[in-house]
């Protein structure tokens, strides 16, 4: 057979000499239909003898140029629920200042809420600010944990029928280990909600969820 022919029923190799980016999510480059098999196994084109065939790779790495720029994201299969109360007596003779609960584990990751009793930002003078947030010391670097999460005001009073609650999804990492709201509750209705204070008594609840995280590469 002439050599013209014979390197006519070759594989095209329509990448060849032409780069490709391997990384994290990408640990394989090829083709999917690199040569015909009824071609690989006739004997007359050479690529298979004596049941033996050699393969070869010709590589030049071209350098990192991506390095730090991507994100595996990885979501969990069957997450679960974790609550986490906070008792605060003597409600009202809180000042400004911000306040935090205890620590609390929640899928491998350790929280807690940020209370701000005369408000913050948007709600200063106006809201009780209510935050949560992620302890950033359980955290590896460059990662970030994505959770849902609910924070409540408890009914003490009327079997928590009258429960104040708000619900969000939030990305929590370095830049933003905080997520919540400036306007939770106003504090004009202090005193006619008192089944939220009774007897200056507030009782806080979180709710929290981790769906997933991210990690670099």
């Amino acid at each position: 057979m002439p050599l013209s022919d014979v390197l006519a029923l070759l594989p095209r190799l329509d990448a060849a000499g032409k780069e490709r980016r391997f990384h994290g999510l990408k640990l394989e480059c090829g083709f999917d239909q690199f040569i015909k098999l009824s071609t690989f196994n006739d004997a007359r084109y050479g690529f298979l003898l004596d049941d033996t065939c050699v393969l070869g790779a010709e590589v030049f790495v071209c350098g990192e140029r991506s390095r730090g720029k991507g994100e595996v994201l990885s979501m969990k299969k069957d997450p679960t629920a974790s609550k986490y109360t906070w008792k605060i007596v003597n409600f009202s003779k809180l000042d400004e200042k911000r306040q935090e609960s205890q620590i609390f584990s929640t899928g491998d990751h350790q929280w807690k809420m940020v209370l701000y009793p005369k408000g913050k930002g948007l709600g200063m003078g106006t809201h009780l600010s209510l935050y949560l947030a992620l302890d950033l010391a359980t955290l590896p670097a460059g990662c970030r944990v994505y959770a849902d999460y609910t924070l409540r005001l408890v009914d003490q009073v009327y079997n928590r029928n009258n429960d104040y609650n708000r619900k969000a999804k939030s990305w929590f990492g370095a830049s933003s280990s905080e997520n919540g709201w400036s306007i939770f509750f106003p504090l004009s209705l202090y005193q006619s909600r008192d089944y939220l204070f009774a007897k200056d008594i507030c009782i806080i609840e979180a709710e929290v969820i981790v769906l997933g995280s991210g990690s670099p590469f």
